[in-house]
């Protein structure tokens, strides 16, 4: 077997979506000469690429854009920047420095990173790594649906690139499960493949959109909304028949005729090669957790994107790859650990909090916001921000949080907290 090439950059962005085209743009603008962005989709771009309704970019790039042209916009700038990105290609495992090429285990240095692609397996070499592998929606099998596993069951993200990228067929009636605004993403989706959405499911007492715009969805489109319900089985064995829901409040079980399932949001993030670093992990999710500069846990790797926020908009994400050039830029200038930090921790109802550090001199967080995921609407949320068991702000926020949405509060909430102090918990007043 031949021995596998040795490549050497300043930065290795693993990912080619919004977040790491971002990072590697602003890492070249920032004077980085060798950017090296790994995406292992053939085509870079990301989940916009198969997004076809408008909406992409209006707060990194002031459009309204499709996502397909937001996709291409971000590569072709990444292209014209002196980008070296390399597609079909896919960071598999890691190695530390001080090991042989036969992989194993890293040390406390910048990993080296094994890499696979149509050239063969490579060695990236790699004086900081920045993360940016997103996120996803569950599969059927870890929201514990019972049933056979016959075709016709999507997660948004398989539908879209069915229809949108490979112009495949579905059914005829599909059930979509969730209503946040992904679920209604879907449904448009499905209009066009000329599949009609008989019912939207959601364990929620409404659609988890803003009731003015649930109100004109359900009448554009003529979608049922189910409320307080789950589907508990798919029926079928070779293509799906029928799925069971069951109402959470009654117990009642109702059977709906359908041949598609889309399941929607419910997110994880891609978290696989950041758990091989051994990186200390966020609360409420396996992403990792880090500081306002994007810096995890282990000097020299930083981490942007829905890898850390599953999951908020592409644009959002593209301003997290933005901001973390400037700490990127200052570490391969002069190499310091992260300095010590307070954790900051989700309260009352959310279910995380990010970033999850307040760390001594690192600025604000992208955009001066810290984000959260919220498990329950609540129309006039009182922010309250405690530390080692103390209120050190308290402030009442003019947007109401909603399930399926991330919820952005000012991050200024945390100003008078102490980064060598304990725990900050950031939740809403009961």
């Amino acid at each position: 077997m031949p021995e596998p090439r040795i490549d050497a950059c300043d930065v290795l962005v693993v990912g080619g979506g919004p977040a790491g085209l971002s990072a590697a743009v602003a890492l070249r603008s920032a004077g980085v000469e060798r950017v090296v962005v790994a995406e292992r989709e053939v085509v870079a771009g990301g989940v916009p690429r198969h997004c076809a309704h408008p909406g992409f970019g209006l707060r990194d790039r002031r459009r309204a854009w499709s996502g397909p042209t937001y996709a291409r916009r971000l590569v072709e700038d990444a292209l014209s920047a002196g980008v070296d990105l390399r597609t079909g290609t896919m960071v598999t495992d890691w190695a530390a420095r001080d090991e042989d090429a036969g992989g194993g285990a890293p040390g406390l240095a910048v990993p080296d990173a094994w890499v696979t692609s149509p050239l063969g397996r490579a060695r990236v070499v790699p004086r900081a790594v920045v993360l940016a592998t997103g996120a996803r929606e569950r599969p059927r099998a870890a929201r514990m649906i019972a049933g056979d596993r016959p075709d016709g069951v999507y997660t948004t993200g398989q539908l879209q690139a069915m229809v949108h990228l490979h112009g495949r067929a579905v059914g005829s009636r599909a059930v979509v499960v969730g209503s946040a605004p992904v679920a209604w993403s879907a449904v448009l989706t499905l209009r066009e493949a000329g599949c009609r959405a008989v019912a939207m499911v959601t364990d929620g007492p409404a659609a988890d959109i803003p009731a003015p715009a649930a109100v004109a969805a359900q009448a554009a489109l003529g979608v049922p909304v189910v409320r307080r319900s789950h589907v508990v089985r798919i029926v079928g064995r070779q293509r799906v028949r029928a799925v069971e829901v069951r109402h959470l409040d009654t117990g009642a079980v109702a059977t709906i005729d359908c041949d598609t399932v889309v399941l929607t949001a419910d997110w994880t993030p891609e978290s696989e090669l950041s758990a091989r670093l051994g990186l200390e992990v966020a609360d409420g999710f396996a992403g990792p957790r880090v500081d306002a500069a994007l810096r995890t846990s282990r000097p020299g790797v930083f981490a942007v994107g829905n890898l850390l926020h599953p999951v908020d908009t592409a644009d959002v994400a593209a301003l997290d790859g933005r901001h973390v050039a400037r700490a990127v830029a200052g570490w391969l200038s002069d190499e310091r650990d992260r300095p010590v930090a307070a954790r900051v921790r989700p309260g009352w109802p959310f279910a995380w909090v990010a970033p999850g550090l307040l760390a001594a001199g690192a600025g604000v967080s992208a955009n001066e916001r810290l984000l959260a995921w919220p498990t329950q609407r609540v129309r006039t949320p009182r922010v309250r921000v405690e530390q080692d068991g103390v209120v050190v702000a308290e402030r009442t926020l003019r947007w109401p949080t909603a399930p399926g949405r991330a919820y952005r509060m000012p991050w200024s909430l945390l100003d008078a907290c102490d980064p060598a102090g304990g725990d900050i918990v950031v939740g809403l007043r009961e």
